[in-house]
């Protein structure tokens, strides 16, 4: 890998290292530590996006560069960052640590990251754990401002609303993310997607799952549910057979002739 360098104070963030991670949730303050400032956010989105930096040595300090940078970027609010990690989300698609970072970062960086998530969740070029990502942005976005929680919820209902064209699996996740945003006012629309057999439970569960994570049924109702459906599925399966029954299934035995 060639030399990469960085005016200070964002040079340090090279060496800054994984062991100064201490978890998803709870950062180093970069600009308490470093002194860094808005100045500094072109460095930092250089350095976020950079690729060669992505793929250096697994066991260099160097490779934990970008995540110290697009961190530090959420906590300074760089509204100029918001489009140069969108570039890249097709690159850090199986980054552990970018997708779960990413809904932190623009949640950090606010409601002016909306618009441009929107406009990357609705294109269907993108990948799917792309746009799962970005789903769980809006998400993030909702939770931690809640004046635009209603915004956030309307977006993901919009994507919701074509689940005929969506894959099931997609459905899933626009499904998953309403509950997180607790939208019970979305269980109509999400009915609509099940009753349509448009969406892969694998996710956020089936319809009985999704009513009780909204709390919309209790536990105990669950099993009364469970029980309703199982039937149903047992009659379907005996009118089933019943109208198409296996070849020689109820026929008269055969009559063989007895030789004189």
């Amino acid at each position: 890998m060639a030399p990469i360098s960085y005016s200070p104070p964002v040079n340090a963030l090279l060496q800054f290292g994984e062991e100064h991670i201490r978890s998803r949730e709870e950062w180093p303050d970069y600009p308490k530590l470093y002194g860094l400032t808005a100045q500094h956010i072109p460095d930092l989105i250089q350095m976020a996006i950079n690729q060669d930096l992505n793929w250096a040595p697994s066991d260099s300090p160097e490779v934990w560069a970008p995540l110290h940078a697009w961190r530090a970027l959420g906590q300074l609010k760089a509204k100029t960052a918001i489009e140069p990690l969108l570039s890249v989300f097709h690159v850090m698609e199986d980054s552990d640590w970018f997708s779960k970072d990413m809904p932190n970062v623009f949640a950090l960086i606010g409601p002016a990251a909306i618009s441009p998530v929107h406009a990357f969740l609705a294109d269907s070029e993108n990948a799917f754990y792309c746009r799962w990502t970005a789903a769980s942005i809006l998400v993030k976005i909702g939770q931690t401002h809640p004046q635009v929680r209603t915004d956030c919820l309307a977006i993901l209902e919009q994507q919701l609303e074509q689940y005929s064209k969506n894959s099931p699996m997609f459905n899933g996740v626009l499904i998953a993310s309403l509950m997180d945003l607790e939208a019970q006012e979305s269980a109509p629309l999400m009915e609509r997607a099940f009753a349509a057999k448009r969406v892969d439970s694998s996710i956020a569960g089936d319809w009985i799952d999704v009513q009780y994570g909204l709390g919309l049924i209790s536990q105990a109702e669950i099993y009364d549910l469970r029980r309703q459906v199982d039937a149903e599925k047992l009659r379907s399966k005996t009118s089933k057979v019943a109208a198409n029954p296996p070849k020689g299934f109820g026929a008269e035995p055969s009559k063989k002739k007895k030789k004189r």
